[in-house]
């Protein structure tokens, strides 16, 4: 591949992680920045995952740093995720993953209202009760398993599923990055191991998710649930876009 396309695929990634660090679709950006560049659909796919996990990985330390993970649920959320994106690439051998796309969209319209009048939490955070708990590890486990099978909005489906918990915009954005960065290794492990990852590619988009995950966590602290719900909001709409493009 042309080393300058590289380079602009490269700003792209930085561009993504730092939207997806906040309110995630960054795959709204790479998958198909990496189509246009030439890449058949499968490497193109495979190659996402493979710079993808290092924007969710960066996001994640940006907020661990930052003391807004919530440790109890982290230990429990990050093997769910692993096992639910492993899972989920399986059930791909067994249905069509196409089926599922009027129901995202749909969801998708539906996380965008609870977003609109969902009252947003205090932003200081407080660990979850107990009920609580057990329902964010139920969603996380849900949701890596929908990202190893389909994937578009596995990030805004978790921040929502959060935020409708009760969780603050800035705690659920960080948690969410818990199983954001379990599910892509999973994802990146599997696409690894079936050489379907372009890593002449994916290695230099990864360093700008590197550098975009943590820019895009800063951001979120510091703009807190104005800048998260309105990103939130943004996502949600273009991702309804893509999604009935591709349907229609």
């Amino acid at each position: 591949m042309d080393p300058l396309v590289i380079v602009v695929l490269a700003v792209t990634a930085l561009f993504a992680g730092t939207v997806d660090a906040i309110a995630g679709g960054g795959g709204l950006i790479t998958l198909p920045a990496l189509l246009a560049a030439g890449l058949p659909p499968h490497l193109a796919l495979g190659t996402n995952k493979g710079q993808s996990w290092c924007g969710s990985g960066s996001a994640l330390f940006a907020f661990w740093r930052a003391g807004r993970v919530d440790r109890e649920l982290a230990q429990l959320a990050f093997p769910l995720g692993l096992a639910g994106s492993a899972l989920g690439a399986r059930l791909v051998m067994l249905v069509d993953p196409d089926t599922l796309r009027p129901l995202v969209i749909a969801l998708l319209v539906a996380a965008a209202a609870v977003m609109l009048v969902k009252k947003p939490a205090r932003e200081r955070d407080t660990a979850p009760v107990r009920k609580t708990l057990v329902l964010a590890l139920v969603l996380a486990f849900v949701i890596a398993l929908y990202d190893g099978f389909f994937g578009p909005g596995t990030g805004t489906f978790l921040i929502v599923g959060f935020v409708a918990l009760g969780m603050s915009h800035t705690q659920a954005t960080a948690d969410a990055k818990v199983v954001n960065f379990a599910s892509n290794i999973a994802a990146v492990v599997a696409f690894g191991l079936d050489g379907d990852v372009v890593w002449q590619v994916a290695l230099p988009m990864a360093a700008g998710q590197l550098l975009g995950g943590a820019i895009g966590a800063r951001l979120a602290l510091r703009g807190g649930a104005k800048l998260i719900r309105a990103m939130v909001l943004v996502t949600s709409g273009a991702l309804v876009a893509k999604l009935l493009y591709d349907l229609l």
